[in-house]
């Protein structure tokens, strides 16, 4: 029951911190998710949003890197699509 509880907590807790990063980071940070650009589907954020409702916490977790992957993909595609015209495309996933 502890763990169930605990587990409820971290997930809203982490919802609340993608909401919060959507509302007041995101459109200040002057580019737009390279994955939403060029596969005209939902956001890193969103996809992890929707993870998060809709798997276990653990299984979210397991599968948010991979999405961070693509996404670096998808802004090396953006890149190289968008080069002769001097854009620089910047993935969410900085890190990955």
């Amino acid at each position: 029951m502890l763990a169930s509880t605990i587990e409820s907590f971290t997930t809203q807790a982490a919802i609340a911190s993608l909401n919060t990063y959507q509302k007041y980071l995101s459109p200040r940070k002057g580019f737009s998710c390279p994955h939403r650009l060029l596969y005209s589907g939902e956001s890193c954020s969103d996809y992890v949003k929707r993870l998060l409702t809709e798997q276990k916490l653990r299984t979210a977790i397991q599968m948010a890197p991979q999405r961070f992957k693509a996404c670096k993909l998808a802004a090396q595609t953006l890149q190289t699509q968008k080069s002769e015209g001097g854009c620089i495309i910047i993935p969410c996933c900085i890190p990955l």
